[in-house]
């Protein structure tokens, strides 16, 4: 379980990376296109800026947009207890507590850090969950807070929607806006144009990538918190029955969630933003042993 842990974290420091070529590629090829060095700083100066704006609003956002409602002991005593009885066990400062309004099980965190972390579960979770196998799935969101996937994810999504902005940006100076370097190479600018137009594709790929070590890694945490892979395996195998799409549609968060909480299509497989729930039973089973 130790070495899956390890593994992920490497793993996603790699895709991380890439997020950083990615940039300056794009960077370097406006630069190109324009003969203009300054606008490579410009490109990375505004990923670094965008992305530090979601650093810090987009917690929040994610929350509304999926109808969040923020619950005190009172209203919850058996969700709030488990949460806070999780927070002792790993030592994290008592998240807020959000019920999301939807017969859809599913589950998410989010913040920028375990001082500002919120945990949101869905009406539907807590009707079809025991309380052995809800605590499961709370201590996989609470290692999301723990591992900093929070964080990752939130600067994760404002690079992706930033890459997005700059090479559409790019694309239509380009085409529209003109150039004054009337020496440039056409080859080399055909696949600088190409390059532009994958660049958000590939970046989004980067961030499915990023999105499923994370969910391996919650998973292997989440067990070695509760020290029950049963329990998180018997409640992933009742979502393969009991899963359903959200009744609000957002991919901007699908990421977040607990399992994919969009709509079941050709196309969601492609980009799905969790990995199989089948593959993900197989590892807890598999390091069951090793705990």
């Amino acid at each position: 379980m130790y070495r899956a842990i390890a593994a992920n974290k490497r793993n996603t420091v790699i895709i991380m990376a890439l997020f950083v070529l990615i940039i300056g590629g794009l960077g370097a090829l406006a630069g190109y296109i324009y003969n203009d060095p300054i606008i490579t700083i410009f490109v990375v100066g505004f990923a670094a800026v965008y992305a530090l704006i979601q650093y810090f609003a987009a917690s929040r956002l994610a929350i509304a947009v999926n109808g969040g409602r923020e619950i005190q002991k009172k209203d919850a005593p058996e969700l709030y207890r488990l949460v806070e009885n999780l927070s002792i066990a790993t030592g994290l400062p008592m998240p807020r507590v959000f019920i999301i309004d939807d017969p859809a099980p599913n589950a998410f965190a989010t913040g920028r850090n375990p001082r500002h972390a919120m945990v949101a579960v869905t009406t539907g979770l807590l009707d079809i969950m025991d309380k052995r196998e809800l605590e499961a799935v709370l201590a996989h969101e609470m290692s999301h807070v723990k591992n900093y996937d929070i964080l990752v994810n939130m600067i994760v999504f404002g690079l992706v929607s930033a890459i997005g902005m700059i090479a559409d940006l790019i694309l239509r100076m380009t085409i529209f806006g003109g150039s004054n370097n009337d020496n440039r190479n056409p080859a080399m600018m055909i696949i600088g144009l190409v390059a532009i137009i994958v660049a958000p594709i590939v970046a989004m790929l980067v961030q499915l990538a990023i999105s499923r070590q994370r969910e391996y890694l919650a998973d292997a945490s989440g067990a070695l918190t509760t020290r029950d892979p049963e329990g998180l395996a018997m409640a992933l195998e009742k979502l393969k029955t009991a899963s359903r799409p959200m009744k609000r549609q957002n991919s901007s968060t699908a990421h977040l969630f607990f399992a994919n909480p969009m709509k079941a299509g050709f196309m969601s497989k492609i980009f799905a933003t969790h990995p199989p729930l089948d593959d993900r039973i197989a590892r807890l089973k598999k390091n069951e042993a090793r705990m």
